[in-house]
């Protein structure tokens, strides 16, 4: 019997795969516990539907990336920061602080998980930022740190 799984089951399939299962399995285990749907015409129509959404979703997704990432990379980001006599920052520069500048400055809301620093940044002068998006989009930030 076909059925179209719910969820990920171990040693089974993935969600959203169609699978051949026993007949006493599928009525007995799959369906009870709403694991699997049985792959009706229907069902197989609504799983199509779901498929193209989410390709549609991801296609925008990836598009509002790359247009993020080129305007990013037009921008140069200036922190400004407490330092000693010698232009060394009292504590540095995290990503999760460029995260929040970029936020205040552009409007540009990045998770600090997707900036991605060499090391923490502990003196003045301009530096770079990596920041990825995942399905292949990085953008490079160039930072300018001030002292207050």
């Amino acid at each position: 019997m076909k059925v179209i799984l719910l969820q990920d089951i171990k040693n089974v399939g993935r969600k959203d795969e169609i699978i051949n299962a026993n007949d006493g399995y599928a009525r007995n285990y799959l369906f009870p516990k709403k694991l699997a749907l049985e792959a009706t015409k229907d069902n197989l129509s609504k799983l199509q539907a779901k498929k193209t959404s989410e390709a549609n979703k991801k296609k925008a997704e990836i598009e509002a990336n790359k247009e993020i990432a080129k305007e990013i990379e037009k921008l140069r980001l200036q922190i400004s920061a407490k330092a000693g006599e010698n232009g060394k920052i009292f504590g540095g520069i995290t990503s999760k602080e460029i995260s929040d500048e970029l936020k205040k400055q552009n409007n540009i809301d990045i998770d600090k998980k997707k900036i991605i620093l060499k090391e923490t940044i502990k003196n003045l002068g301009t530096f770079t930022a990596e920041i990825k998006f995942g399905d292949g989009i990085n953008a490079k930030l160039t930072l300018e740190i001030i002292a207050e």
